[in-house]
């Protein structure tokens, strides 16, 4: 691909970049923990839904020692209802690897990077060209999508992706790699959509092969997709004086260290009524939770074994509770009303 692509990219980012949270203002050095923090709470949501869990958590830990020294209950709660909760775990541990092995600073080299708890090859690029201006090859959604339309790429995803990333290599410049990699995500998102691109908008539409095609919507060239399966599964809403048991869900696994009702089993004997169910997908299956709800006349014994504390029904949107959670620990409190 020609270098004139490069510079025409680089000169619309220049005057149309999008002004986010995250970014550094021109001349100033962009700050790599608030590089990191953005790119792992983008991994799979979207810039409208990071952007209040990104000044709520920059707000309350200000840099990388602030969030080591963290309580994992509180970094939980934070990041309820942002989903895919490992990824809250492993920035736990990537902030406290980064307190304590490299005295709070973040390394500069993707090697690095990569050798850090829940970097990756594309997050260890991103801060690496970001807040380190060194020149690495950065390829997410977007990305790939620009470039898998710059030159109709026929190969279907995912199997494309190393030629996809190759293309990308050799497109981007030895200088401003961090402006040059943002630029691709900004167009990708703004102008390059999935759907309907404003091709007459695009800076580098001259260099298209899928825009001289008029074919711009074929690429990227997708496999059919597996049916995603369905699983079912029952929650307990069981109250008591005003107040509701809550669960730590085990460290690792399905929303692993958050709050939630329990699950699997009845956490006590009681009369149970059925108080519907709520649908909720996930990355690899889609999950039908049916909620069952009952008045305790006494807190029962053996609560340690699931975790359990007793929650304020009244704040229990205070607690921190993942989405699906959430949505089910609304149907409880209208049982409650309708009791």
């Amino acid at each position: 691909m020609p270098v004139d692509a490069s510079e025409a990219l680089l000169c619309w980012y220049a005057v149309d970049k999008r002004r986010l949270p995250w970014r550094a203002e021109k001349g100033v050095r962009p700050d790599p923990y608030r590089v990191w923090l953005s790119e792992v709470m983008l991994q799979q949501t979207t810039v409208a839904a990071v952007k209040p869990y990104f000044e709520k958590f920059t707000a309350r830990w200000p840099d990388v020692e602030a969030l080591a020294a963290a309580d994992d209950a509180a970094v939980m709660a934070a990041w309820a209802g942002l989903g895919y909760y490992a990824r809250a775990r492993n920035l736990l541990a990537c902030a406290r690897a980064v307190a304590s092995a490299h005295d709070g600073s973040f390394p500069a080299e993707e090697a690095e990077l990569r050798r850090l708890p829940g970097i990756g090859a594309y997050t260890a690029a991103a801060i690496a060209a970001i807040a380190f201006g060194k020149r690495a090859v950065v390829v997410d959604g977007n990305v790939e999508r620009v470039v898998a339309r710059l030159h109709a790429v026929k190969e279907p995803l995912p199997a494309a992706r190393p030629r996809i990333r190759a293309l990308t290599d050799a497109l981007t410049p030895k200088a401003d790699a961090g402006d040059f990699a943002q630029a691709m995500m900004d167009l990708g998102a703004t102008i390059c959509t999935p759907r309907n691109p404003a091709c007459a908008r695009c800076p580098i539409s001259d260099f298209c092969t899928a825009f001289a095609e008029a074919r711009p919507d074929a690429y990227p060239v997708k496999a059919a997709k597996a049916a995603r399966p369905r699983r079912e599964g029952v929650a307990y809403w069981l109250e008591h004086d005003g107040h509701v048991l809550l669960v730590r869900r085990p460290s690792r696994g399905l929303l692993g260290g958050m709050l939630a009702l329990p699950t699997d089993a009845e956490p006590a004997p009681a009369a149970w009524h059925r108080a519907g169910a709520v649908e909720h997908v996930f990355t690899h299956f889609a999950l039908t939770m049916e909620l069952k709800c009952a008045e305790a006349e006494r807190r029962p014994d053996g609560i340690d074994r699931y975790d359990g504390l007793w929650w304020p029904v009244d704040r229990v949107g205070e607690a921190g509770l993942p989405t699906l959670f959430a949505k089910l620990a609304e149907r409880g409190a209208a049982w409650r009303e309708a009791a």
